[in-house]
């Protein structure tokens, strides 16, 4: 017999402001412990040495996970000229150095073609597995793996601020599987600079943003009390990127049950994937057909 989980039904969002220093893995387990959750996950890594948003889901909001990871997301991040390290952010050794500084002009010029449709090769020190293995792991034995270069949809690349000749500043929005460090690498080489991210923060991911998260001191300060509650937004939050369908009662019950079900009201186009809501819940996740919602998840709330 399986062994039962311990902890709260609770089901909900947390928008974490992650410091630097901490890994998300660390920061999901250290929520799960201060709201006393039986079950929780992340929508999104972010890098120990990058900031901001990292959303948190608790219960059967983590059901939406994969909605929320596969929407935009939008990063702030400063690059240092001239520079080349093997991790390709400051936490790495330098590798290469080149003398040369790009104007503005040049920087502008080149953002094109790190827009759109792009194929990308994830850094040497990421979270990609080889053969079963991290590609981290590898690096870090001195196996530097060789990765394949991955398709990115990055719907805009501006730079937004020049503090100095050998800094940049970038806002960048893209889809699932980006990788800042790879965009600073690359923008380097075509440039003819090198280049590396110094500072990396996550302003937006899909329906949250950064403005609504809380500080990893209100966490430790409220942790396993009942005001830490008030810190969790509902399920439905994460499911705001999602076209949403209406149903009664009778059509949520079935709907529970993993069947089918007509809906009253709809957002969503023939074949587009919505969410079911009843009362203002969210009853269950799936594909709009016809009048009707089949649900691919359900939520036991």
């Amino acid at each position: 017999m399986a062994r039962k989980r311990k902890g709260r039904d609770i089901s909900g969002w947390i928008l974490l402001d992650k410091p630097a220093g901490v890994g998300s893995t660390d920061m999901v387990n250290k929520l799960r412990w201060a709201f006393q959750a039986k079950k929780a996950g992340h929508s999104g890594t972010l890098d120990p040495a990058a900031t901001g948003l990292l959303a948190i889901a608790l219960g059967e909001a983590t059901k939406a996970i994969p909605h929320v990871t596969d929407a935009l997301k939008c990063y702030r991040f400063t690059v240092r000229w001239g520079q080349a390290t093997d991790t390709d952010d400051a936490e790495g050794t330098v590798i290469d150095t080149a003398p040369g500084r790009p104007d503005d002009a040049a920087i502008r010029a080149a953002l094109p073609d790190f827009t759109g449709d792009i194929d990308q090769v994830p850094p040497a020190y990421s979270a990609v597995r080889v053969d079963g293995a991290r590609a981290y792991d590898l690096a870090r034995d001195g196996a530097a793996p060789d990765l394949a270069a991955r398709p990115l949809f990055v719907e805009r690349l501006d730079l937004v601020d020049r503090p100095d000749d050998d800094t940049a500043v970038f806002e960048m929005v893209c889809g699932k599987g980006g990788y800042v460090r790879s965009i600073a690498r690359d923008l380097g080489r075509q440039l003819g600079c090198l280049g590396h991210v110094v500072t990396l923060r996550r302003l937006w991911s899909g329906p949250f943003d950064l403005n609504d998260a809380v500080s990893l001191d209100d966490i430790e300060r409220l942790a396993r009390t009942p005001e830490i509650d008030a810190l969790m937004l509902p399920l439905e939050t994460g499911l705001g990127d999602l076209p949403q369908a209406r149903c009664d009662d009778v059509a949520a019950l079935r709907l529970r049950n993993g069947n089918p079900a007509p809906v009253i009201t709809s957002e969503a186009e023939y074949g587009e994937t919505a969410w079911a809501s009843c009362n203002g819940r969210a009853v269950a996740i799936g594909i709009y057909l016809a009048g009707e919602l089949r649900p691919s998840r359900v939520f036991v709330t």
